[in-house]
């Protein structure tokens, strides 16, 4: 079955076209990545067609979608969902979601942090044991991380977050990969789509409140 996969929980816009077989293999027939924080609106429309062009697939021979409910920044991550969500109503597919970290620490070895940048100097984060998260995410600046990484005696670090603050976790860092592979986002969804569970709601996973909100009602005047 051919799956359209997605995630836009980082700096990058990033897209897979994936066969997966019966007995769970999975073959990445094409993929893209942008990285650019303030592009992921641009880039993910035409990405989905390049890779469709390239693996000489249309959207009707897709069964179904993934893509990364982050956590992420809410900008970017809110244009992958709708751009998600949209394509699976129109298409009638179903969709799945799986957290974005999740993709990368899929990849991991041992007990490790797996981390993203999340702005203002924080980090989203969650802890794996030999590719399963056991905990987290969570969102906190990277100093604060210290007794977490003590706790659960983590002896490596994954992710751009880790890289970025490799000096404040003191890690030893595996830098690739940086970001998730949305390969990696059907590797761990693959039970749930070869079941052909139902649909789930694309809930993103912000962690924290945006930027942006609604001006509070002006304040009333007291006369004397």
């Amino acid at each position: 079955m051919l799956v359209l996969a997605l995630d836009t929980a980082t700096a990058a816009t990033a897209v897979a076209l994936v066969k997966l077989e019966a007995n769970g293999k999975i073959h990445p027939l094409a993929r893209r990545r942008h990285v650019d924080p303030r592009a992921h609106a641009e880039q993910l429309a035409p990405q989905v067609e390049a890779v469709l062009a390239e693996a000489g697939a249309t959207p009707g021979d897709l069964e179904a979608l993934v893509a990364g409910v982050g956590p992420g920044p809410f900008t970017g991550l809110r244009v992958g969902l709708a751009t998600a969500a949209a394509m699976a109503q129109s298409l009638d597919l179903p969709t799945y979601g799986v957290c974005s970290l999740d993709a990368i620490g899929a990849r991991s070895q041992g007990t490790a942090l797996v981390a993203t940048d999340a702005r203002r100097r924080e980090v989203y984060w969650a802890i794996y044991q030999d590719g399963q998260r056991h905990h987290g995410p969570e969102v906190n600046r990277p100093a604060d991380l210290l007794p977490v990484i003590a706790e659960h005696r983590v002896i490596a670090g994954y992710g751009e977050g880790v890289l970025r603050y490799r000096d404040v976790l003191r890690l030893p860092v595996v830098e690739e990969p940086l970001q998730p592979d949305p390969a990696d986002l059907v590797r761990v969804a693959r039970s749930r789509v070869l079941a052909k569970e139902p649909a789930e709601p694309l809930t993103p996973l912000y962690l924290r409140r945006p930027d942006a909100s609604e001006p509070h009602p002006p304040k009333r005047v007291t006369r004397p």
